[in-house]
């Protein structure tokens, strides 16, 4: 199948695409945002395409996952930012002082994740934003290994300062 063909089988069969975006996410914003990088996915993946086969049912799954992946993602995020600056809450009684231990903790994470250096910094921050090992190799150009040790790297340095 030509990329022509493809793009007008797309454009033909992505208008049911905008109402389900709207039911998955209730924001007009936020489905404009998924409709475009559902059809980004799909014209990027287009080789996955297996000619013959239900586009709409393929434009949907795409779109579905899209979301799910979001949804974790930012789950995944509210829980590890809770979590690092509740922490404090758990062990100490003096209410006072807990903002401003907070506060100062989470300036000194920020600090030293941004004093390490350049090659492990990028990917443990994507890595932290909710970002895949292998989306963070394909955005920076790097084998897969290579991100994954550098963010292993990374979790090592973050370690051994904090515990001092």
């Amino acid at each position: 199948m030509s990329t022509a063909e493809f793009n007008e089988m797309l454009i033909r069969n992505s208008a049911p695409l905008k109402p389900f975006a709207v039911s998955l996410t209730h924001d007009q914003d936020l489905a404009k945002d998924l409709f475009q990088e559902t059809l980004y996915r799909a014209l990027a993946n287009k080789n996955k395409y297996s000619t013959g086969t239900n586009i709409k049912a393929w434009l949907f799954t795409i779109m579905r996952n899209i979301f799910i992946n979001d949804y974790r993602r930012k789950a995944k995020y509210q829980t590890i930012l809770y979590h690092s600056i509740m922490d404090p809450l758990y062990n100490h009684g003096n209410k006072a002082s807990i903002a401003g231990e907070c506060s100062l903790q989470l300036k000194e994470y920020i600090r030293v994740i941004h004093h390490l250096p350049q090659i492990f910094r990028t990917p443990f921050l994507l890595y932290f934003e909710g970002y895949r090992y292998h989306e963070i190799a394909e955005s920076l150009n790097e084998p897969l290994g290579t991100i994954k040790s550098r963010i292993h790297f990374a979790r090592k340095l973050l370690k051994e300062h904090i515990s001092r």
